[in-house]
């Protein structure tokens, strides 16, 4: 019926503007809203679909009052310059659990009086040098759970938590100096014993504050480790470290016995070539300059043959035995003449 209905009307109103005068909202926004009392302090946004967009920026800097800001669970992605510039007397700001994955440099300027910062639960890979300097009443710092491998941040002198686990962290030089802030200042990590390296499987498993040493003038190099259970550790992977120092060396022995062997055929391959290329088989023929082989097939050609056509071959005595013959060969080259004047 109309009565009903506009009575259940007058009921939502009313709880709606319960729910704006607590800055708290129980529909689901995906904006900033505009209608809420201007001076309140406490603006709740949690779960809902904002975007922080250009409009809702604007929107958001006329709440000028504001001493606690919640944009958790949200479909933030960005957060730009300037965001917060207005909202100087914030203290706590809650942007953990949206889809953040860059962060402008100037993003947190104007938040003079902010002491906790939430931003934990996105999906930040790296953080601008200057993105902290800002803030330098900040105490207390999320960033867990995120996918940071490093960080060259320049934190706020008075820090004094900063929570960083869930990250895969990459244990080499590029830490190196986040690491030495972390020992040198009076911050505390918290959760330190589950914030571990995740890129090395010498360094997995221990925590990034105590992986303290890096080689001069290698950016690339590996940090070593400092602390006192060094040498059980050590004792530990020198197996695995002899193990890849072998498998080096027969790597580069292996190398070089191949390129020599392949210099070696390059240099005697065209000697070979050259060698069989020379080569030719040539049939051995018999040469008789006394007999011609055009004589000799004429002449074989002409001897008597049968009628069966078989060739008939005479074999002549062309020196026999005379009786009165002394065995001595006369040769005609000797001068008779001279022999029967010597006589």
């Amino acid at each position: 019926s109309l009565p009903h209905l506009a009575r259940r009307w007058s009921l939502v109103t009313l709880e709606r503007a319960v729910s704006q005068t607590d800055g708290k909202f129980t529909e689901k926004h995906s904006s900033v809203p505009t209608d809420c009392n201007k001076n309140i302090t406490t603006l709740c946004l949690s779960n809902h679909h904002v975007t922080l967009n250009a409009t809702d920026i604007k929107i958001l800097q006329t709440y000028i009052f504001l001493n606690e800001l919640y944009l958790n669970d949200n479909k933030i992605v960005i957060l730009r310059n300037n965001s917060f510039s207005t909202l100087s007397h914030l203290e706590i700001l809650n942007l953990a659990n949206n889809s953040i994955y860059l962060i402008e440099w100037a993003a947190f300027t104007g938040l003079n009086n902010l002491k906790q910062l939430y931003l934990c639960q996105n999906k930040i890979s790296q953080v601008e040098p200057g993105t902290f300097a800002s803030l330098t009443s900040l105490v207390t710092l999320h960033l867990e759970e995120n996918i940071l491998s490093y960080l060259d941040v320049q934190m706020p002198l008075g820090l004094k938590t900063i929570t960083l686990n869930g990250n895969p962290w990459n244990c080499s030089c590029s830490l190196f100096d986040f690491q030495n802030w972390l020992i040198s200042s009076n911050v505390t990590l918290e959760n330190e014993n589950i914030t571990m390296c995740r890129n090395q499987r010498l360094l997995k498993n221990y925590s990034i504050k105590k992986v303290l040493e890096c080689p001069l003038g290698s950016s690339s190099a590996f940090a070593t480790i400092n602390f006192n259970d060094t040498k059980n550790h050590s004792k530990n992977s020198e197996p695995e470290r002899l193990g890849k120092s072998w498998a080096f060396l027969v790597g580069v022995v292996v190398v070089v016995l191949t390129t020599s062997l392949l210099i070696f055929i390059a240099i005697k391959c065209p000697m070979w070539y050259n060698f069989l290329l020379s080569y030719n088989h040539q049939r051995l023929k018999e040469n008789d300059p006394e007999i011609p082989e055009e004589d000799f097939t004429a002449h074989f050609n002409s001897l008597p043959q049968t009628q069966d056509g078989e060739t008939i071959v005479i074999f002549e005595q062309i020196h026999s035995f005379v009786e009165n013959d002394d065995g001595f060969i006369e040769d005609k080259y000797i001068d008779t003449h001279e022999l029967h004047e010597e006589n």
